[in-house]
């Protein structure tokens, strides 16, 4: 496996557990709308929440990282996830950057990030 792959997985795998400790209630990982994909899909109180994780050995602005081609991506994703499943309450997309220095993550988790 190549280092970015191992690297992403690692951080979709600290971002299951941040969100674990910070009460989120996981549905889902690795949903696949087509060749789109949603990093985990998770409850917090009232919300579905769509997350994007984005693991980085180096500091990097949110910006830089979701493109709006991405954002367009994860919009369509979660509006099918949203009628496949028939929900009617609400939902954000939230996306998680983590930022990977020797063994330690810094995270900057931006809330309802495409508002």
């Amino acid at each position: 496996m190549a280092l970015h792959n191992k690297i992403g997985r690692d951080g979709e795998a600290f971002a299951v557990d941040y969100l674990q400790r910070e009460g989120f209630v996981i549905m889902n990982t690795n949903w696949r709308y087509g060749h789109k994909e949603i990093d985990i899909i998770a409850r917090d109180g009232r919300w579905l929440v769509f997350v994007e994780v984005k693991t980085r050995t180096g500091a990097v602005a949110a910006a830089d990282v979701i493109s709006p081609t991405k954002m367009q991506f994860l919009t369509e994703a979660a509006e099918a996830f949203i009628d496949a499943n028939a929900y009617e309450g609400e939902a954000r997309i939230d996306v998680l950057l983590l930022t990977l220095a020797g063994n330690q993550y810094t995270i900057e988790h931006i809330r309802d990030a495409f508002r």
